[in-house]
């Protein structure tokens, strides 16, 4: 549980994501992300020399990775500082903020940058030695398609895993996911509605390259499948007896955000609004059975809660990570909740999931509709590779209320 870490109301930004191998596709996501921060921090009027510490996620490849953390910290205006390269798939957003928010707590540090950046899009494909195959043959991975494919240590792909979720409870047909995914389509339409009010009050466009001459402006996430109960229905599921379509799934996709983790002091004095408090409250994490990475959600959620001393009764909003529409069904099932009760504005189930930014973006959505709301608590927990799983408590306070 924390008790001195913050978050400027608006010290965060998420970039529209693109879809797989779409308008981001060209771009190293280390400089993406740091030449993009570079320039939102700008329009903020922030100095990029109040930054003690620069912490760096990033899971999927990208050439000179070998420095990215220091790289990107010094691209955005960090030159003097130190930087650390968090790569946890899923959970990396929420890992990054936790370690800040430990930084910041013990007070070690007084004001972290959290930078979270990935593409999917053109991922690695990777040669590696192998001097005791026959005739010293290499060793190929495919960092995409080889890795959702088959987790080394259950042996089967990322689908198979929300499969044996949904087989585990009693209720989770083909026909409810299709519901769950219909839903979160039509919660995400509210993000858009009155000219994607919504989301304007986060998002930041991303600068890209088109060729070496010409670039371009995302300013709204691109390769949205658009979804309806007639045509999810008409989708076959990828195995066989199996519930999951290619509709009730997320899609890869490219993006980053940023978020400033900080004192309570500091956090007032870069706010947008100096009536709206946004404090890091708690975190948590889990591991499940080998091969359940849906379930891995609710004892997160759990633990979560526990650390903070709440109850999810105490929960203004909730938001999830939600690779397959099993994540939901299953939380639903076990923490007694309704499919409406969770995600709000949509979710990655429809925004896309470029790894590393994912969470963050769900957690920077979860706060401003805090705030619409008038503050309160918001839960966000969601799974990762290797069936674990983690989450993220934050409390929003309106002194105008």
């Amino acid at each position: 549980m924390y008790a001195k870490v913050y978050i400027p109301f608006r010290g965060y930004y998420s970039t529209p994501f693109a879809r797989w191998q779409g308008s981001l596709q060209n771009d190293n996501s280390i400089t993406l992300g740091a030449v993009t921060a570079k320039r939102w921090l700008a329009t903020k009027n922030y100095d990029p020399e109040m930054i003690d510490y620069v912490v760096f996620g990033k899971t999927v490849g990208q050439p000179n990775s070998f420095y990215s953390s220091t790289w990107a910290g010094g691209m955005l205006g960090a030159e003097k500082v130190s930087a650390v390269h968090i790569s946890q798939a899923c959970s990396t957003s929420t890992t990054c903020l936790n370690l800040a928010a430990m930084s910041v707590e013990t007070g070690s540090l007084g004001l972290v940058f959290c930078l979270m950046t990935d593409r999917c899009s053109n991922a690695p494909h990777t040669v590696w030695p192998n001097p005791f195959g026959p005739g010293g043959e290499v060793i190929s991975e495919n960092w995409m398609m080889d890795n959702f494919n088959a987790d080394p240590w259950v042996g089967f792909p990322m689908v198979k895993t929300a499969e044996n979720v949904a087989a585990s409870v009693e209720g989770i047909t083909k026909e409810h996911c299709d519901e769950i995914a219909l839903l979160r389509y039509e919660q995400y339409q509210q993000a858009l509605a009155n000219d994607r009010e919504f989301q304007k009050r986060y998002m930041f466009p991303v600068e890209y390259k088109v060729s070496r001459r010409k670039t371009g402006i995302l300013e709204a996430d691109e390769g949205i499948r658009p979804r309806t109960k007639e045509s999810l229905a008409s989708l076959k599921p990828f195995l066989p007896n199996g519930v999951h379509s290619s509709g009730v799934q997320t899609h890869p996709a490219d993006g980053n955000c940023a978020f400033i983790v900080t004192t309570k002091e500091k956090a007032q004095e870069l706010s947008a609004d100096k009536n709206i408090e946004i404090q890091v409250v708690s975190y948590g994490f889990t591991r499940v059975d080998k091969g359940y990475m849906a379930a891995a959600p609710v004892p997160a959620a759990e633990n979560t809660l526990k650390n903070a001393g709440l109850d999810l009764k105490e929960m203004k909003a909730i938001k999830t990570h939600n690779p397959f529409a099993a994540n939901d069904a299953y939380m639903c099932k076990k923490m007694n909740l309704k499919p409406e009760d969770l995600n709000n504005y949509g979710s990655s189930m429809i925004f896309g999931h470029p790894q590393a930014p994912t969470a963050g973006r769900c957690i920077i959505e979860m706060i401003e509709e805090l705030v619409i709301l008038g503050g309160g608590y918001g839960l966000f927990v969601g799974c990762a590779a290797g069936d674990t799983g983690a989450g993220l408590i934050v409390k929003v306070t309106d002194r105008s209320k």
